[in-house]
């Protein structure tokens, strides 16, 4: 680190001491290009306590539009929900959840788990689960829980065939159409390939609401550059009236964060890159090594956790890193990042437990 930057954290440290903040700044971790993480701005964040502990693995978390907290708390094969003050509120059984999403009519989206029998033999699948909120009053252990994927054999024959393929991200868009990532081990199969990314949408039909399947186009499956669906861990979508979407992915990957950008032209309709590579911090090669989620803040600065380094970075919409912190004495896999009202709360997995952080210049 730079002597001038070290001189004004420690400033800055000085000034929140003097105004008496009862802010514990002992496990914020700081470094510079040489120790892991990247370069730091004029501002940082500050670690909040209690951490909120008595999960099991988690995987997944996002702030929702009400807004309350739902936490993927993998291991103990439940959704938890928590008010903005860390209070538990209600939990709902599912399998092995692992990401989360939330439509703008209060839907969960939770990717997970469910047990079945096939040829008198116990299989397990992947799924992606919808929970009513509303109709339930915002009570998760009574809301409904419908199995969206795998759809059922009629609409699917292959549905209950394939095991080994997982759902790994979802993602909602202002219209309520949601992206939801898969991956597997068969891709050589043009049209069917497990590494891929999943369009849905309703449509009103006589008999009630159908939903349409699709994928986005100029994926590939295994692929080590841009617009590549190799092994994605997560999606991301903005909150405004926009298509884009960010991937993280953890495959053989050049480039473990990608914002694909939804371009409509008289030639053209469809996904590309809008970081072009190598032209940004965010999209320098082997920038990221297990990058397992992201989430924007107000301004659509990109907050990525990396579970390979232990570490959060920030980002701006240009792909200029901003702030990075994080390592091994502060994290210990961390699978999941959300932002609301200046706090950034991090989900430590191995640790089973969220950590939040707020601006220091937030505090004054």
């Amino acid at each position: 680190m730079k002597l001038i930057d070290f001189l004004k954290i420690f400033a800055l440290v000085l000034i929140l001491f003097s105004c008496d903040q009862k802010l514990d700044l002992n496990d914020l971790n700081i470094f510079d290009d040489s120790n892991q993480v990247g370069n730091i701005s004029d501002t940082v964040y500050v670690k909040q306590n209690p951490d909120w502990k008595g999960f099991n693995k988690p995987q997944d978390i996002i702030v929702g539009r009400e807004p309350f907290i739902y936490v993927a708390d993998t291991e103990n094969d439940r959704i938890v929900m928590l008010d903005i003050s860390g209070k538990m509120l209600g939990a709902k059984s599912i399998k092995h959840p692992i990401a989360l999403a939330q439509d703008y009519k209060l839907n969960l989206y939770v990717c997970a788990q469910f047990d079945t029998v096939i040829n008198s033999s116990d299989v397990t699948f992947s799924a992606l689960y919808r929970i009513n909120m509303v109709k339930a009053g915002h009570i998760i252990q009574t809301a409904e829980l419908k199995r969206i994927l795998p759809q059922k054999p009629e609409d699917d024959p292959f549905a209950f065939t394939r095991p080994d393929r997982e759902f790994t991200g979802v993602c909602v868009f202002f219209d309520n159409s949601i992206l939801v990532s898969r991956k597997g081990p068969k891709n050589s199969n043009p049209i069917d390939r497990d590494n891929s990314v999943l369009t849905l949408h309703y449509v009103n039909t006589v008999k009630g609401d159908s939903l349409v399947v699709g994928k986005v186009p100029l994926l590939e499956a295994e692929g080590t550059g841009l617009m590549s669906a190799n092994q994605i861990s997560s999606l991301t979508s903005f909150n405004k009236k926009s298509f884009d979407f960010i991937m993280t992915l953890i495959g053989n990957n050049s480039f473990k964060v990608q914002w694909l950008q939804f371009v409509q032209t008289p030639d053209f309709v469809g996904y590309q890159p809008k970081l072009p590579a190598s032209e940004s911090d965010l999209m320098q090669i082997g920038k990221f090594v297990r990058p397992e989620d992201v989430t924007l803040d107000n301004s659509n600065n990109i907050f990525v956790v990396d579970a390979g380094k232990d570490s959060v970075y920030k980002f701006n919409s240009f792909g200029d890193q901003l702030q990075a912190f994080g390592g091994p004495d502060l994290f210990d896999s961390p699978h999941a990042v959300a932002f609301f009202n200046k706090t950034l709360y991090v989900l430590d997995t191995n640790n089973d437990r969220i950590v939040r952080f707020i601006l220091s210049t937030d505090t004054q």
